[in-house]
């Protein structure tokens, strides 16, 4: 593995800036309100020598008894026990405050290499002046605007001097993101248990988990391994109904929660079972079908529903979701671990048929075969023909069908083609794309 460097320090002093400048690229949220990171995430710099991965962390502290606080300094904690270089990183412009100076004596105990980055020092000419009282708390230190790009390309270089000095070696090949097995982002709305789905997956608290709704705001990146095979899951912000969303951070977390489904392989589209397919389930539902991502549906907190409910409840859900019967589903719980076994072996799945390429050949025999059983209806004294039969494309499998006319291809005929090539070629679960193309033959 990568060696590892944690950015440490209180709230709003621009860690996820920092961050997203180091690794070049924007992946954390960046907003003006304290608090916006709480879970850890992680990204490789590929272009350090020495590669390393950079963890940002939320922000710290120490006095207060809150749960969801409690959590973040214990993320944080595990980020520091994990890493080989602690940045611990304040605001030059707001000076040394009463918690930096514990975090500094916490960090001392850390027995851990520790550089000072002085963040928001906009050019050379205020770095004397704003890191003067810094040098009290006794680590070297680094003067950088994350936000403009000051200092952080000689900050890179004293990390890769410290990498160096502490004997990191670059990644082995076969170890960089892209050979990851597969890349899985769970979405639903706020609450409904995804942090917990990953935390149990994974086996620890990786995750913030809180009752309260809207706790995870940022992407974050959970790296596990099971069984000899690596994924990552991507946990997003709960997508509440556009009404509701009168906050501008929340409305970016949401937005990115959306395209990050379609970054993904596989989407886990969590569900609540005890309210059921609410309009803002089916909106996910019909985003995710139209876009043609391949997505399972998990009906989390079943341990929550008497067991002579749940034949009941798998009822219900089978009725509501009988638009995309393809989808596959699984009911699942993080307290009990019920279904957790077989979600993973059903994303391996499902990415399988995904990738599924069918030779030119076998489509054809399939078509005449088909046509042969069904024709297409006479629309306006006239049959479709059809010619020719092609697979254009993977994830999704994308068919082209070659007509006399386009138009003569009825909505309902196009439905009996992809449930008969579904059933022929072991497309079961995977979204598929059909195309009709007009040809003179």
């Amino acid at each position: 593995m990568l060696p590892t460097v944690a950015l440490i320090g209180r709230r709003n002093v621009g860690k996820s800036t920092l961050f997203n400048r180091l690794i070049r690229k924007q992946k954390a949220l960046t907003h003006d309100r304290p608090g916006v990171t709480r879970d850890r995430l992680y990204a490789e710099v590929p272009h350090g020598e020495p590669p390393f991965a950079l963890v940002d962390t939320g922000g710290l502290v120490l006095d207060e008894s809150d749960g969801v606080e409690a959590d973040v300094f214990e993320q944080a904690r595990e980020a520091m026990e994990g890493a080989q270089l602690i940045l611990f990183v304040v605001d030059g412009r707001q000076g040394v405050s009463t918690i930096d100076e514990q975090l500094a004596a916490f960090l001392r105990q850390t027995d851990k290499p520790v550089r000072l980055v002085i963040n928001k020092v906009d050019g050379a000419e205020l770095e004397d002046t704003l890191s003067a009282e810094f040098y009290a708390l006794g680590f070297p230190l680094s003067a950088v605007s994350a936000a403009h790009g000051y200092g952080t390309l000689t900050l890179q270089e004293e990390i890769e001097e410290t990498l160096q000095g502490l004997g990191a070696v670059p990644v082995e090949e076969g170890e960089q993101e892209d050979d990851i097995t597969l890349r899985l982002a769970l979405l639903g709305r706020p609450n409904v248990g995804k942090s917990s789905l990953i935390n149990a997956l994974v086996g620890e608290k990786r995750l913030v988990v809180s009752p309260e709704a809207g706790t995870t705001t940022d992407i974050v990146d959970v790296l596990f391994e099971k069984k000899g095979k690596r994924y990552i899951f991507l946990d997003s912000a709960g997508v509440r109904r556009r009404s509701k969303i009168d906050d501008s951070l929340e409305r970016f977390s949401v937005l990115r929660a959306l395209r990050n489904s379609k970054r993904a392989q596989v989407t886990v589209l969590c569900l609540d079972a005890l309210q059921g397919v609410v309009g803002q389930d089916k909106k996910l539902l019909s985003f995710l079908d139209r876009e043609k991502i391949p997505f399972i549906v998990a009906v989390n907190k079943v341990d929550l529903v008497p067991s002579d409910r749940l034949g009941q409840l798998k009822k219900y859900f089978e009725n509501e979701l009988r638009f995309l019967s393809h989808v596959p589903r699984i009911y699942t719980s993080a307290v009990s671990k019920a279904g957790l076994g077989g979600l993973l072996p059903l994303t391996e799945k499902l990415w399988s048929e995904c990738t599924t390429r069918i030779g030119t050949g076998q489509l054809n025999r399939g078509l005449e075969d088909m046509i042969g059983r069904h024709q297409p209806p006479v629309v306006k004294h006239r049959r479709a023909k059809f010619y020719y039969l092609t697979q254009t494309g993977t994830t999704p499998p994308t068919f082209v069908f070659f007509v006399n006319d386009k138009n003569l291809v009825k909505p309902s005929y196009a439905r009996y083609l992809e449930k008969q090539l579904r059933k022929r070629f072991q497309l079961r679960m995977t979204p598929i794309q059909l195309y009709f193309r007009t040809s003179r033959g």
